[in-house]
């Protein structure tokens, strides 16, 4: 029987999405008898995760000392959250079941390298100015997503996205501008998949 290693995937999702995944964790862990006695304490961790938000909040009109300060912020909790994970890794003692009711998941212990597909139902919507956000249901095996990002005139760009395919941001773009944007996952035995069918918004 493979020996059950928690995931610390967590710590390549977007901003916002770390924070969902930190509160979902808190919220499974909270009053679960598996996990009696956290190392850190929950409170800890929440503590943690509410300067995080602190310095999300204030991303918009800090400039560069409120990115640094959200940098360091993302650090303090991805550290406390990798501690609450060898406790749930080591608590869980490689039960399956145990392990997932606490918000973390597991580790794949699939060393198969495998094709990946072409994302599919690509949606793109406005974020903040200058920004393009991009959403496409997950592919397995996926570790990372591009995006070829074409205007109307010269080249097109291809950039790191991120990994959560439910926020994918595209930043730095022109308002007024209508882009052509198509998206592929990066990971399993090819390296990429195929380009997904391209998609055309206005940046506002």
């Amino acid at each position: 029987m493979p020996i059950l290693h928690v995931s610390l995937d967590f710590t390549n999702l977007a901003d916002a999405a770390l924070d969902e995944f930190c509160g979902e964790v808190l919220t499974q862990m909270t009053g679960n008898a598996a996990f009696a006695t956290p190392v850190p304490a929950l409170n800890d961790v929440s503590s943690v995760r509410s300067d995080y938000e602190t310095a999300l909040l204030q991303l918009g009109t800090g400039g560069k000392a409120a990115t640094a300060a959200k940098n360091a912020a993302r650090t303090a909790l991805e550290n406390i959250m990798r501690e609450l994970a060898a406790y749930v890794e080591k608590t869980s003692a490689n039960n399956l079941a145990v392990l997932l009711s606490s918000g973390f998941n597991a580790a794949s212990t699939n060393r198969a390298s495998v094709p990946l597909d072409k994302p599919a139902s690509l949606v793109i919507k406005n974020g903040v100015s200058t920004q393009l956000l991009g959403k496409v249901p997950a592919v397995r095996n996926a570790k990372t997503y591009e995006a070829r990002i074409q205007p109307p005139t010269g080249p097109a760009a291809v950039v790191n996205v991120g990994s959560d395919s439910r926020r994918l941001e595209m930043n730095g773009l022109t308002p007024g501008l209508v882009y052509t944007i198509s998206i592929r996952a990066l990971g399993g035995s090819t390296g990429a998949s195929d380009w997904s069918d391209p998609v055309s918004h206005m940046c506002m």
